[in-house]
């Protein structure tokens, strides 16, 4: 029976261990994954950085040389060799310091006059170029640069081409036809040497799929798919490939193919170009092997301690067996044992019927803590209800005067100014429908279940509650607010902590000269911290240390139950907070209120 115990054992943790191994296989490729792709954003981040630069870097300059006079002297009288001449010499020296492949000029039917690769064998003069795309563009439109990607017809040389139209003059630009178009030409041929360092593929593509640029060399002119006749057809009426058969990149060998598959892009460019990034696969499956690994070198150590560990103690346990003397003292043991386990059953029964009754003692608390939080909040209202009732009285007497207003006038026939005093009446009854509102939420008991609380909000809406005796006590409001913080309780609750402090603060500053009081809400750290500071004479040592206790108040006799602190205080360590209260140096007292922070997670990309 104990061989086949044994043997079950031995089976399930040669289980948990090759699930353990399988597990630690796992998280570590996936470790490995999440930092590879890390990695290769980053890569391709600087990557995209250093090409869009580049790009950009020459994007006015096309426009800039389009209002050389010459130019436009040189399209007028293209039969003029020493102007041509002059000009070609002109956008040599440009084309040397501005370190690009080309510029060259383009009469209006896309004949090439003038190049700054003129004393060149593969020179563009008297190529031409309409069928290009940047050429169409900019001669349709008139205005605008034109961009397009292509190998050259007259060079065999890939390049960036920017253009812009010329015109006769420059105060022509845009409202006639040009006559003629400024092409500048960029070689990205530095980029794709650089890349080459990579050990990971990395690839440009066009719009729509066909990779031009990358550090391997069998997949460039190839696309990611296999593309549509009508795409085929497109790329071969611009010549933008030198009238190659775009074929996909799948249709390359098992060799050629390797590396590609999942990769990470960027959009680059205007032409709708996408920049990707294909990481090695290899190193997250070599970094989860290296990590199984290592656990089943573990987990062999921790069986062989295991196995040495077993047989020693059954070379134990039958030495026991051979000391018959030890037999009745085992059975003394035994009994021992099962009068102590009566004991114990025993003790905790009594135990549990201890916790039942420490259950019921709380549950009592807790329902005479939300009477006391009830009760602390119907007090305040008593105390904010001369200020409310002159709020409400305001409104109230503009209703009747707009609704006398409006009989005379209904009387006269002046519809036009009964119509406005009904619009102010119904203002006026808004109004008193917000005030009203906010004394109901603020009255009705709040609910135990926890929620998201915005801080701020709670700061508004306890200031709205005691807005009117701000006003008709003086007091200036000052806050300090933050962005939008949030802390895990209930929002009548967190309500009912500010308004307690307000009012006490009020009742501070009331009989001083400077009345005074701020409210700043700040994130420290992972706590929200409410603070709220008055002008008033702040605290003496012996009233600090008992300024919590239920009961304790140093108000006259009728002004204050001495609750509201210690309401507030219990509210806040329920939401797993502190509550403290100090003088300032620079005079008056200050409460503090220190809330876990609820970090709400957002959608990521």
């Amino acid at each position: 029976m104990n061989s086949y115990k044994r043997q079950i054992a031995m089976l399930l943790l040669a289980t948990l261990a090759v699930v353990s191994v399988f597990a630690t296989y796992l998280f570590s490729s996936y470790q490995a994954r999440k930092d590879l792709r890390q990695s290769g954003e980053r890569q391709l981040q600087m990557i995209a950085l250093d090409l869009e630069a580049v790009l950009e870097r020459h994007e006015t300059l096309p426009y800039t040389l389009s209002y050389l006079p010459q130019v436009a002297q040189v399209l007028a009288d293209p039969a003029n060799q020493a102007g041509v001449h002059a000009l070609n010499l002109d956008l040599q020296a440009i084309q040397q310091q501005a370190k690009i492949a080309a510029i060259y000029l383009m009469d209006a039917q896309g004949n090439t006059i003038a190049a700054s690769n003129w004393d060149q064998p593969q020179s563009y003069i008297g190529q031409n170029f309409s069928f290009r795309p940047y050429f169409q563009d900019v001669m349709q439109r008139r205005s605008g640069a034109g961009h397009f990607y292509a190998i050259g017809n007259t060079t065999n040389i890939p390049g960036y081409f920017i253009s812009q139209p010329v015109f006769a003059s420059p105060g022509q630009r845009g409202s006639s036809e040009p006559v003629g178009v400024l092409a500048v030409k960029i070689s990205l041929h530095e980029f794709e040497k650089a890349w080459r360092s990579s050990e990971d593929p990395i690839a440009l593509s066009d719009r729509h799929g066909v990779v031009f640029l990358s550090n391997r060399e069998v997949w460039q002119y190839r696309s990611l798919r296999p593309l549509d006749a009508e795409v085929q057809r497109d790329i071969q009426a611009t010549l933008q490939y030198s009238g190659k058969t775009i074929h996909a990149i799948s249709a390359l060998s098992k060799k050629e193919q390797n590396g590609y598959g999942e990769y990470l892009t960027r959009p680059i460019g205007r032409l709708g170009w996408q920049l990707m990034l294909f990481p090695d696969e290899a190193k997250v499956n070599m970094a989860g092997l290296e990590s199984a690994a290592v656990a089943l070198l573990l987990l062999l150590v921790l069986a062989t301690i295991a196995a040495a560990w077993d047989q020693r103690q059954q070379r134990l346990q039958e030495r026991v067996a051979a000391q018959k003397a030890m037999q009745q003292a085992a059975a003394e043991l035994e009994q021992r044992i099962a009068q102590r386990t009566r004991d114990l059953t025993q003790a905790n029964a009594d135990w549990e019927a201890q916790f039942c009754k420490l259950q019921q003692a709380e549950q009592v608390l807790r329902s005479t803590q939300n009477e006391m939080v009830q009760t602390g909040k119907l007090a305040m209202l008593g105390q904010m209800a001369a200020g409310i009732t002159h709020e409400l009285n305001q409104p109230l007497t503009a209703i009747r005067a707009f609704a006398d207003n409006a009989e005379v006038y209904l009387q006269r026939g002046k519809l036009d100014q009964v119509s406005a005093n009904l619009h102010h009446i119904s203002s006026a009854s808004e109004r008193m429908g917000i005030i009203i509102a906010q004394l109901k939420g603020f009255a009705r008991k709040s609910s135990d279940q926890l929620r998201a609380v915005d801080v701020i909000q709670s700061v508004h809406a306890a200031i709205a509650l005691l807005q009117s005796d701000l006003h008709r006590l003086g007091i200036q409001l000052e806050l300090q607010l933050t962005q939008a913080l949030r802390v895990l309780g209930g929002n009548i609750r967190l309500e009912q902590v500010i308004v307690n402090l307000l009012r006490n603060a009020m009742d501070a500053v009331e009989q001083q000269p400077s009345l005074w009081i701020e409210i700043r809400v700040s994130q420290q750290g992972e706590q929200v911290v409410i603070q709220i500071s008055d002008s008033g004479a702040g605290l003496p040592d012996a009233v600090i240390a008992h300024l919590f206790e239920p009961f304790f108040t140093t108000k006259p006799s009728g002004q204050g139950l001495g609750l509201g602190l210690a309401i507030s205080s219990s509210i806040v360590q329920a939401m797993n907070g502190t509550l403290q209260a100090e003088n300032r140096i620079a005079g008056g007292a200050c409460f503090t209120v220190r809330l876990p922070l609820l970090n709400v997670p957002t959608a990521q990309a």
